[in-house]
């Protein structure tokens, strides 16, 4: 297994994020990947998700499918290999 951080941004649409937001953390807790670690910023700009996976294509996959990303309310995001020391 490999481990990932996904970070990202949101877009100013505070109504779309409010109503997409519960369906993004019942997502994640379903999906329970292994070492999950995850929440939003403080000031709610954005957040920060740690995983694993068994290679890049599966975490590309799992973030693909996060309904923040397939609402298009974020504004960025980067998904990046973490090497935990």
């Amino acid at each position: 297994m490999n481990q990932y951080a996904f970070f990202y941004f949101m877009k100013d649409d505070p109504q779309r994020i409010r109503d997409t937001a519960p369906l993004h953390a019942d997502y994640w807790k379903t999906l329970a990947p292994p070492d999950y670690m995850g929440g939003p910023f403080a000031d709610r700009s954005g957040g920060l998700i740690t995983f694993s996976a068994p290679d890049e294509a599966e975490a590309e996959r799992m973030v693909s499918e996060d309904p923040f990303v397939t609402a298009d309310v974020l504004a960025q995001s980067w998904l990046k290999p973490w090497e935990v020391s």
